[in-house]
């Protein structure tokens, strides 16, 4: 009997590259002032040509403007009418933009299905090392992002970074502080253990996860996690067709979402659902898409945004 891994189709939309922070693996920011943003008609314009192409999560994906800039009010702006725009199209929001204020996170959950934000790791240290110059990436701020989402009933995506000089104990610490917000509020649909594999803008000197330890961590993090978390690795950053077995008997489940670029990663281009699927189904592996929201949260939602998921789920039969 095929066993089933699921994974979103999805396509990125970045409102700006820009971002205060400078993480010293970042292969995805700009400097401030260095990029003029995703324009309305712009937007408008890929989104219409994403129609039939089977589509559902818009993921929205930003740059950080620093929450004392006056700037601020109008980057959330440009994020909430990005969200409002993919769901009078059709689509289904879910924004990933760094730490938020709880009245920004509130105002976001209005049109998204989901949110999400990566906790990356739990070391004070790394503050003092690829996190120097990157204010946003204090842990306890981090942290109290899955706090907020959990009292704000927004269901939520988050992860460990791992390959960035962190130890095992790290790791072991990272994913404890997910597993213990969840007990409290049983909100997070999936943990990421990303890799970090280094690209051509990082600044660091990092030579990358060593991805034969992978399967090992998967195992770990199934091990610390809830039951109805679910583990999830992308599939563009593990290289080899049997590490990418490796971690699904080690217990993960959710390849991510799928699409033309990897924004985070864009060095490492996705592979496609139907090359996943060819590949992993005569090892009895069934690859299921999904949406981002899985259907135990569907009660969550505001009337409108439970009528665009249950178009979906009608329309599709999508299972999870």
């Amino acid at each position: 009997m095929l066993r089933t891994v699921t994974y979103s189709p999805a396509y990125t939309l970045v409102p700006t590259y820009e971002c205060f922070n400078e993480c010293a693996y970042c292969n995805f920011r700009v400097a401030p002032g260095q990029d003029s943003g995703l324009e309305r008609s712009e937007a408008q314009g890929i989104l219409a040509s994403l129609s039939g192409w089977g589509i559902s999560e818009i993921l929205i994906l930003s740059g950080e403007v620093h929450p004392a800039s006056p700037r601020r009010r109008d980057w959330l702006e440009r994020i909430y009418d990005l969200a409002q725009l993919a769901l009078s199209q059709g689509f289904l929001p879910h924004t990933n933009v760094g730490p938020l204020r709880f009245e920004e996170m509130a105002c976001l959950k209005d049109v998204n299905v989901s949110m999400g934000l990566m906790v990356e790791q739990v070391s004070g240290q790394l503050l003092e090392t690829v996190h120097a110059h990157a204010p946003s990436k204090e842990p306890g701020l981090r942290l109290e992002q899955l706090r907020w989402a959990g009292e704000l009933r927004i269901p939520f995506t988050t992860g460990i970074l791992v390959g960035i000089g962190e130890t095992e104990a790290d790791r072991i610490q990272s994913l404890e502080a997910i597993a213990q917000i969840h007990q409290t509020y049983s909100h997070i649909q999936e943990a990421i253990l990303q890799p970090y594999s280094p690209g051509n803008q990082q600044t660091s000197t990092l030579p990358g996860f060593d991805l034969t330890q992978l399967p090992s961590l998967v195992t770990l993090a199934r091990r610390i996690l809830p039951p109805d978390i679910t583990v999830q690795i992308p599939p563009n950053l593990v290289y080899y067709p049997d590490l990418l077995l490796s971690c699904l008997e080690a217990g993960a489940r959710d390849l991510g979402g799928l699409g033309p670029k990897d924004e985070v990663n864009p060095d490492y281009p996705h592979p496609s659902p139907e090359h996943l699927q060819q590949f992993l189904h005569p090892y009895g592996w069934d690859l299921q898409p999904r949406l981002p929201l899985y259907s135990q949260f569907d009660s969550w939602l505001s009337p409108r945004l439970k009528t665009a998921v249950g178009q979906w789920r009608e329309k599709n039969a999508v299972r999870v």
